[in-house]
């Protein structure tokens, strides 16, 4: 029945802190939507941004800050997203380390976005 995952919407304290870490760090985009609404759009899939306090409706039953745990699969090997996030000054929390996707074995690295919401970065093995 459930073919893909379209869109998640990530909820934020600080929204221009959040557009640039997802823009400048990671390389999304940015598109604006209908009733001025915002999305971080890459490879086929995007996430709504909303508001702490300002959430658009029907929203989740408790829309916070900080509680999304995120698994991104990188378009470049693993060193060059260690370098990038290191030139932004984002700490590592941890890895690279062996984890299992839902295409099987990849190494991630973890950070946190302004938020603090967990942001997994992944590359399959080989």
């Amino acid at each position: 029945m459930i073919e893909r995952i379209d869109h998640i919407v990530l909820t934020t304290r600080d929204r221009e802190a959040c557009i640039r870490f997802y823009t400048e760090v990671l390389g999304m985009s940015l598109e604006k939507f209908a009733g001025n609404r915002l999305a971080l759009k890459f490879g086929a899939q995007k996430i709504n941004l909303h508001e702490w306090g300002k959430e658009f409706t029907p929203r989740a039953h408790v829309a916070a800050p900080g509680t999304l745990d995120l698994c991104f699969i990188a378009g470049i090997p693993l060193d060059e997203v260690i370098r990038t996030l290191k030139k932004n000054n984002i700490a590592l929390l941890d890895g690279p380390v062996a984890k299992t996707g839902a295409l099987g074995p990849m190494q991630s690295v973890y950070v946190r976005d302004p938020d603090l919401n967990l942001v997994e970065i992944s590359v399959y093995n080989e």
